[in-house]
């Protein structure tokens, strides 16, 4: 069953529409213990991922002086993660008509084939530079799958009561490989001394840094190798018997899916609310190394910052999902509260890094607790807005409503960085880009009016 791909007759739907066929005749559902090895799957290369996504921010200033990079350039390897992300209608289509396993068969060959050329070694550090670019692009193609698939993945195979902590667990894990970067970056990859970079010439510290990143870079090609012979091996579309009723009713079509969602106001709505403010803060994080070097913050530290801001979302994010499986309903509540305490950390970092005009005290500790506190809180609402979504927009596929989510996401964090690199000198207004996208991102979450379809469905059925 693993290693064929689903068919047109698998995808028929075991249930009709018409409620009253569903309530006369019994549901035949099953939960699979296997589901935990498909989520590890699937989380893991979201994992990796996430982690490859995030390799050169964190060490810009070593890249600066192995390869000779700029800031133009750094700015540019974490663009190709949202350019990647620019054929997600194929990857949406694909995952309709083909499932799960041809989606992640593809994505995860592009993340072999990018951290390959990217591990390459080559003494020409001009091809070196286009090649590292090009595995960075391949590698964002395997976003839409990994950003926009976990709701999909948790409805195919986890019981209702674990849906929400399936999908926090399988769309975090993506964050905390951005996270990991941070901090295995850093520690792998020593930062350049700064009587090299002011004397202009190559001596044996620039070859040890160019030698330390040659290592990251084929650590990483061999795990993301490991995971794809993984999914190869086994990774099945979906389970002989659906989990819930949910996951057995009919559902929309690909091109019904697209119309009822740009035609959808409050789906538009909470979609803005979450793509503005995550998207922003996907660029801000990528390269906040540049953002902090300016008030003498060290590479390491930086990293040890970012690292901590995203393991302290997804453990949240992880613990939330939990309360909102253990306590229905209250989706809305909790995005208010995440965003509430989010829009009060973003504003506290950027009047900090302004503290000759605020005179605010601007200590290590204060940016370490901003900035954690900012990823803790926006981080944390991911896992909660992919559940909203689907309850909005069901009968929609899962898979096509995160897509058009997170391909928004990415086109807002592309903008950001698209401006990044005309406007690098003074790093300030990215910090109010911020702020400013967390109370646009509140006001929106105060006026939206919740609805839980799937949910209703569910109950309904059982009782």
């Amino acid at each position: 069953m693993g290693a064929a791909t689903s068919t047109d007759g698998e995808r028929e739907p075991l249930l009709q529409p018409a409620l009253s066929e569903r309530l006369a005749r019994p549901v035949h559902s099953r939960v699979y213990s296997r589901r935990w090895l498909v989520l590890a799957l699937f989380s893991f290369l979201g994992f990796m991922q996430g982690m490859v996504w995030n390799t050169w921010g964190p060490i810009q200033n070593s890249a600066k002086s192995a390869y000779g990079f700029t800031n133009m350039d750094v700015a540019w390897l974490v663009l190709w993660g949202p350019i990647g992300y620019i054929p997600w209608l194929f990857f949406m289509w694909l995952m309709d008509k083909k499932g799960l396993r041809v989606t992640m068969l593809l994505s995860a060959f592009s993340m072999v084939l990018g951290t390959g050329l990217r591990s390459l070694p080559l003494a020409d550090v001009g091809v070196k530079k286009w090649l590292i670019h090009a595995g960075q692009l391949l590698n964002g193609l395997a976003g839409p799958t990994v950003m926009s698939a976990p709701p999909l993945l948790s409805t195919t195979w986890f019981a209702p009561d674990q849906r929400a902590t399936a999908t926090a667990v399988a769309c975090l894990l993506n964050y905390l490989g951005s996270a990991c970067s941070f901090l295995i970056g850093p520690l792998i990859v020593p930062a350049p001394n700064g009587t090299t970079l002011l004397n202009g010439f190559v001596d044996k510290n620039v070859d040890h840094i160019r030698d330390r990143i040659q290592i990251v870079l084929y650590a990483e090609f061999g795990f993301v190798s490991l995971l794809f012979a993984a999914v190869v091996a086994y990774f099945p579309s979906r389970p002989p018997l659906p989990p819930s009723i949910a996951a057995a009713s009919q559902r929309l079509s690909y091109r019904s899916s697209i119309c009822r969602l740009l035609s959808n106001f409050r789906f538009l709505m909470i979609a803005l609310a979450y793509s503005v403010p995550l998207g922003m803060c996907a660029g801000w994080s990528g390269v906040l190394d540049m953002i902090l070097t300016p008030f003498h913050v060290s590479q390491v530290d930086a990293g040890w910052i970012g690292f901590w801001s995203i393991v302290g979302g997804c453990v949240g994010g992880i613990a939330m999902a939990r309360f909102a499986d253990s306590i229905r309903g209250v989706l809305k509540l909790i995005l208010l509260l995440m965003f509430a305490g989010a829009t009060l950390a973003s504003a506290w970092f950027s009047l900090t890094c302004l503290s000759n005009v605020t005179h605010l005290p601007l200590t290590t500790a204060t940016l370490f607790t901003s900035c954690i506190l900012v990823g803790i809180f926006l981080n944390s609402s991911v896992p909660i807005f992919f559940e909203l979504f689907v309850e909005t927009v069901y009968p929609v596929p899962e898979g096509i409503t995160c897509g058009v989510v997170t391909f928004l996401s990415n086109l807002f964090m592309g903008l950001l960085l698209f401006f990044l690199t005309f406007y690098h000198t003074d790093l300030s207004w990215l910090n109010w880009c911020l702020t400013g996208s967390c109370i646009f991102g509140l006001l929106l979450i105060l006026l939206f009016r919740e609805s839980y379809d799937r949910l209703y469905l569910d109950v309904f059925i059982s009782i």
